[in-house]
């Protein structure tokens, strides 16, 4: 609540400036954004609409130090846009266009041929590679494996005391878990087990199955031997046990060592890369994005996890042909982002996602 009210009080303070003091705030965050260097009142007042010298832009670079808009790095340095001064440009200031049609083609294009066979853990990991190349900054998709249908499951014997347990999804995919067996377990036990459970699949999940399972245990024991009904249990509880974890899917971290001017800068990327293996703060950070529809954007400071490295995010959910919300898309890396690019990327791509869902 904090947070929010300095937000609108500062934007309150921006809308009464006036456009000349715009159009150099203005020009303060796109030099920014797109060198990383800070700007300074000779070179802004060169580029100006109107005529202005560089001691009066000074005059106003120092109006909008004032606000907490701008600082300066260092003395008789140019002005970068803190990060109070980041959040009102991307709110108030930055036009956001739409994903051009090549590009619309190219993303629906290659996500769908992943994703081809129904196999969608490809069409995750070329989604989070797509917005890794677009942006330069590292790819993140946040999703649950407990959103699969099964079509097959199967137990193997690995040996006298361990099996595996074979799950294959509706969308190609196959995972694997261990499964301690039961002392004296025959080897017809297994086929027994596997028989039983897919003829009770009909494209249910992990969850639904065992459901059904623990409800119906003495029916079950009149079906299949006691060592049998035992297996069934153990290894449903098996692959259940990890079926509902969040997942962290992350690429293009290299990208983040490019364009670095200073120390400070691999300081700053070694903080980053640091964050990013807390996958568990990672994936609390994108679920943040679940709030609310569209793309949501957190920039430095504002999220916990990244107030070391001055980081931003930009992420959006997508849905199930229920429309449920069953992952996150998005990108993170240095708050000089190309956020009018890659914001209605993000956005594009979480919509692809999703449509690629319900046509599962």
């Amino acid at each position: 609540m904090v947070q929010d009210d300095s937000r609108e009080n500062t934007q309150a303070a921006f809308a009464e400036l006036d456009q000349r003091s715009r159009d150099i705030f203005r020009r303060v965050v796109e030099g920014y954004l797109e060198t990383g260097e800070p700007i300074g009142s000779r070179n802004i007042s060169k580029v100006l609409p109107v005529s202005l010298s560089p001691a009066t832009v000074r005059n106003v670079m120092q109006d909008l130090e004032d606000l907490g808009l701008i600082y300066a790095p260092h003395v008789s340095a140019g002005r970068l846009p803190t990060e109070q001064g980041l959040r009102l440009f991307v709110d108030s200031v930055l036009e956001i266009g739409d994903v051009g049609a090549d590009d619309r083609s190219r993303i629906e294009a290659q996500i769908r041929a992943a994703g081809s066979g129904r196999n969608f853990d490809d069409a995750l990991a070329e989604a989070t590679s797509l917005l890794s190349g677009v942006s330069r900054g590292a790819g993140v998709v946040v999703t649950s494996k407990a959103a699969k249908r099964l079509k097959h499951v199967e137990f193997v014997r690995l040996d006298p005391a361990q099996a595996l347990v074979v799950l294959v999804a509706d969308d190609g995919s196959i995972e694997n878990r261990l499964v301690t067996l039961p002392a004296g377990l025959p080897a017809s036990a297994l086929t027994e087990a596997s028989n039983y459970l897919n003829h009770r699949l009909r494209g249910r999940t992990l969850a639904e199955l065992k459901a059904e399972v623990a409800q119906n245990r003495a029916m079950m024991e009149q079906e299949v031997s006691a060592l049998t009904a035992r297996l069934v249990e153990s290894g449903l509880a098996s692959a259940t046990s990890e079926a509902g974890e969040t997942r962290l899917i992350v690429r293009g971290q290299a990208n983040l060592l490019e364009d670095l001017t200073a120390l400070s800068d691999l300081e700053r990327m070694r903080r980053l890369f640091a964050d990013l293996e807390r996958e568990k703060e990672v994936i609390e950070l994108l679920s943040r994005a679940e709030a609310g529809d569209g793309v949501r954007i957190f920039i430095g400071s504002e999220n916990k996890l990244f107030s070391l490295s001055g980081s931003s995010m930009i992420a959006a959910p997508f849905r199930d042909s229920e429309q449920k919300i069953v992952g996150i898309v998005g990108v993170i890396g240095p708050t000089r982002l190309n956020y009018a690019r890659i914001v209605p990327m993000v956005d594009f791509t979480a919509r692809v996602m999703g449509r690629l869902l319900e046509r599962g």
